[in-house]
């Protein structure tokens, strides 16, 4: 009788255990990258910043990857593995970061011309290492989970990213004490700390190779090396193309949007950037930044339960058992929290954090749904519908309300195309070329969000040119109507998007509407 042969990838355990590993670079990149959106008003008081130099640092943040540092990152994932990608690029960011942090307190010259010049150079080369780390992560994803709960694990994953730019967006101002610097340099840190847990993954990951790789010997495998006609092939793939130009439309709708949707709040709907004083809020330690750590970290562990528990029970009952007392805490844990939740929607920061944080209850329950179900086209659509009424919602009308549903829908469509693009990817391309796809990929995302970063930063100040004395005196408001426009027609290109991959998957049949593990016939 032949016995099966397990490996470190086999044991359920340890499958999620790197996970964790792993997903912390996504976490304290995507901490990094949208931190400065919570600090947007106060980089204007403190260091004197205009809304069209904000937009500057973030959207150079994407220069060079517009021009293939990615696909760069991507071939060496492919050829060399994600080991010597993830400290190479991973190190890149760390250093970029390092000089943003130094460059806010003046350390290369106090100059408001110079700190802008250095920390834009800080974001360059923190942006040259962070899509290639979120490539890394997830094609270490894919290695470790192929064949396994592969869309769950993804959105898990997405779902620590997005627990960094909730946080990094919340609790800057907090961590900061109303002064941009010291939230640089706590930004900073995370990233080198997360580089040492990667050495951690590394291990496994070493140990992995060898017995998969003893296995392909035996059974007589081995890989091809990466050639550039499988650059040409994927990018004539009509599939991929579809998915591709979907990605750039849908993230340039968002991920931009997310960078100003605080100042959007205090502006439009008069929230404030700081919590008021003489509230008892929740703390730990006598400490509020501590207490508001705690409850981000609370809600994303209610995220994970409410996908990943009931899930995991053998029948319907205990499925339903489960996910009503995982409700029921969560309930009691809202109404415990409230005197201080309440405060925060009022709040511009801690308001716009829950754009991300709405992705990590509904990404894992979208990621799980498609693993089973399927309807990954489908979902994408549907999450450029929501994206579409989002912008509206807080570009056209002026009521608070609607602007609350609006940010709901836009935190639902954050989840589903997400949840539903990642995975289609590993359907439509080979593993071994995954690393080479998602960076051609995050490539073209680049070049959109590079744009619409510093374009509506630009688009507010010209938008605003005849009142921009009266605004930073404090007297008038900015008005987003234009800026916010812009990313509705993103949201109409996307639909059309997502109609073309679904009608390109019916002919090329690479099953996007299948459950996972399932094959077109």
């Amino acid at each position: 009788m032949e016995t099966v042969k397990k490996t470190l990838r086999d044991s359920t355990p340890m499958r999620w255990f790197m996970v964790v590993l792993v997903s912390m670079l996504m976490f304290s990149t995507y901490w990094f990258q949208d931190f400065f959106s919570g600090l947007k008003g106060l980089m204007e008081t403190e260091m004197g910043f205009t809304s069209e130099e904000f937009g500057r640092m973030i959207g150079l943040t994407t220069i060079a990857n517009m021009f293939g540092m990615i696909i760069v990152g991507g071939i060496m994932i492919d050829k060399w593995g994600v080991r010597i990608a993830g400290f190479a690029f991973g190190g890149l960011a760390t250093i970029g970061a390092t000089i943003t942090a130094l460059a806010s307190y003046g350390f290369f010259g106090e100059s408001h011309s110079t700190q802008l010049v250095l920390m834009v150079v800080g974001r360059i080369m923190f942006g040259s290492g962070l899509e290639v780390v979120c490539v890394v992560a997830t094609r270490s994803i894919v290695k470790w989970f192929k064949g396994y709960e592969l869309a769950l694990a993804m959105a898990i994953n997405m779902g620590f990213g997005r627990l960094g730019s909730a946080m990094g967006i919340a609790l800057s101002i907090d961590i900061g004490g109303n002064s941009v610097p010291p939230a640089v340099a706590f930004a900073a840190t995370l990233i080198g700390l997360s580089l040492i847990i990667f050495i951690v993954y590394s291990v496994f990951d070493v140990k992995l190779d060898r017995q998969v790789g003893k296995a392909k010997a035996e059974e007589g495998e081995a890989e091809e090396d990466f050639k550039f006609a499988d650059l040409v092939k994927l990018i004539t793939n009509r599939s991929f193309l579809f998915i591709a130009l979907l990605c750039v439309t849908f993230y340039s709708a968002v991920f931009p949007f997310i960078q100003y949707a605080p100042d959007l709040l205090v502006n439009k709907f008069g929230f404030t950037y700081d919590l008021p004083t003489g509230i008892n809020y929740f703390q730990i330690g006598g400490s509020t930044a501590l207490g508001n750590s705690a409850i981000f970290i609370g809600l994303f562990l209610f995220g994970l339960a409410f996908s990943m528990i009931p899930a995991r029970m053998k029948t319907l009952s205990l499925k339903v058992v489960s996910l009503a007392i995982i409700f029921t805490v969560f309930i009691l844990f809202i109404i415990g929290l409230w005197p201080t939740l309440s405060v925060w929607l009022h709040n511009g920061p801690k308001t716009s954090s829950l754009i991300p944080m709405g992705t990590i209850l509904f990404t894992p329950i979208f990621g799980s749904y498609v693993d089973k179900k399927g309807k990954a086209a489908s979902l994408m659509i549907l999450g450029a519908l929501l994206l579409i009424f989002a912008h509206i919602s807080l570009s056209v009308f002026n009521s608070e309300i609607l602007g609350y549903f609006g940010l709901l829908s836009l935190g639902i469509a954050f989840s589903l195309v997400p949840a539903a693009m990642w995975p289609s990817v590993a359907k439509i391309v080979a593993e071994n070329r995954l690393g080479t796809a998602y960076a051609s990929m995050f490539t073209i995302q680049n070049w959109g969000l590079g744009l619409f970063f510093w374009g509506i930063g630009a688009v507010l100040d010209l938008a605003n040119k005849a009142n921009l004395d009266a605004i930073r005196a404090g007297e008038m408001v900015y008005d987003y109507t234009i800026p916010i426009g812009m990313l509705v027609v993103l949201g109409i290109i996307s639909i059309f998007l997502a109609f073309q991959l679904k009608k390109a998957d019916a002919k090329q049949k690479y099953g996007l509407e299948l459950p996972s593990g399932v094959t077109p016939e």
